[in-house]
């Protein structure tokens, strides 16, 4: 049976702004992407968030991003490298203080938004979140877009890496994200949704916008729980997958 990972973002809200319901969520996936305080989150978000993952079983990442709570991570920073490693370590300690409160550990790395699609071609900001994680635990595995510069500097470092692929997201003839703002960035249907996450599990690969397939060896799937009606699209996602008999498990050990 293919078996496959699915992860969604959570703790994106900050003091009294809730983003998503981060609790329904947790009861779909297999991996919690958890925002660090930079580009959403605070501490009370963080520790509940710990919390409720470990009494579901749920593998937690660290979500790290540039710092930039004003526009949610999602612009380009063009950070030193040496401040962008510190501003990782920073986020990845604080997370794994509230993951080892909750008892249990932070499993993997995940970068958030603009970072995440810099480091698919951004050799400095690539290296220094590999350093980063590197230098925290190095038997921490970074999550990234397949071919991406980042998955290979983690490999030549000796860290894991997991590949991803977007069930909530439009892709480009190239194998990359459509940018959002334009049209086809974002999939709202839940069935296409389904359709998706089963040919990328089954097949490793995806429909791009322009009508062609494209190649999208995944570890894991993705639905970002901001995306509007995430609930149901995950629970789209969990029953197509299974009736496909694909199962679903953390891509992390200890789970």
């Amino acid at each position: 049976m293919t078996a496959i990972d699915l992860n969604a973002d959570l703790a994106e809200g900050f003091g009294r702004w809730t983003l998503a319901d981060d609790r329904a969520v947790l009861e779909l996936v297999t991996s919690a992407n958890v925002a660090c305080g930079f580009h959403a989150g605070d501490p009370g978000t963080m520790r509940s968030t710990t919390r409720d993952a470990v009494e579901r079983g749920v593998s937690i990442g660290a979500h790290v991003g540039y710092r930039d709570l004003a526009g949610f991570g999602r612009r380009y920073m063009d950070v030193a490298p040496a401040e962008l490693t510190d501003d990782v370590l920073y986020q990845l300690a604080a997370l794994d203080g509230f993951a080892r409160v909750a008892g249990d550990r932070v499993r993997y790395v995940k970068p958030h938004g603009a970072l995440y699609h810099a480091m698919a071609h951004h050799e400095a900001q690539a290296l220094a979140v590999v350093e980063a994680v590197r230098a925290y635990d190095p038997r921490l595995p970074v999550v990234g877009l397949p071919g991406s510069v980042v998955l290979r500097l983690a490999e030549e470092a000796g860290l894991p890496t997991v590949r991803e692929a977007f069930v909530d997201r439009g892709y480009l003839p190239t194998g990359e994200l459509v940018p959002r703002g334009r049209p086809g960035a974002v999939v709202h249907d839940p069935d296409q949704a389904a359709a998706r996450a089963v040919g990328l599990a089954t097949t490793g690969t995806v429909l791009a916008v322009d009508g062609t397939r494209v190649t999208a060896t995944a570890d894991s799937l993705c639905v970002h729980s901001d995306t509007p009606g995430a609930v149901g699209l995950l629970a789209a996602v969990r029953e197509a997958l299974g009736s496909a008999g694909v199962s679903l498990r953390p891509f992390t050990t200890g789970h």
